[in-house]
């Protein structure tokens, strides 16, 4: 790799810290997306620290938020007792289908209150049914994103 290869990847990594940390995610889970984003994997936690220079705790801690939303997965090789990541397939789709989740459930939690509500209480209930379409309208457009991913 040319030096202004490894430039503009270092750079991306650092991109990819910068725009998760944005939304709300910890800097280093970005440069770690970004880092498999370029180099797909596998990877151990000793590689990744020494090629992000960051702890291994902190690259514990990271994986785990990582692989919860479904951007990574752990992987194992033959004979080796350490783990290993890698880039999941289709990462972006399950990052939108966590997402789903995250809102349908927010909705239920709406609907709950909605049901145990009486007229009592107008101002909330307008805010509560706002709330209930924005959250109907975001997951439901996110699904057919979804489908559409899939489809291309």
């Amino acid at each position: 790799m040319s030096t202004q290869q490894q430039q503009a990847v270092e750079a991306f990594i650092e991109r990819m810290g910068l725009s998760s940390e944005s939304e709300g995610l910890p800097r280093i889970a970005g440069r770690m997306w970004g880092f498999f984003i370029i180099h797909g994997g596998p990877c151990s936690f000793g590689e990744l620290a020494e090629r992000l220079q960051v702890s291994r705790g902190s690259i514990s801690t990271n994986a785990r938020i990582l692989r919860d939303l479904g951007i990574i997965e752990r992987v194992a090789r033959p004979g080796d007792r350490q783990d290993y990541y890698q880039l999941t397939e289709n990462p972006y789709h399950r990052l939108l289908e966590g997402y789903v989740e995250r809102m349908r459930g927010t909705l239920s939690s709406v609907q709950q209150l909605q049901a145990s509500l009486n007229s009592e209480w107008p101002d909330t209930c307008k805010r509560l049914d706002d709330m209930q379409r924005f959250y109907d309208a975001a997951a439901s457009t996110t699904e057919k994103l979804i489908k559409e991913l899939r489809n291309s």
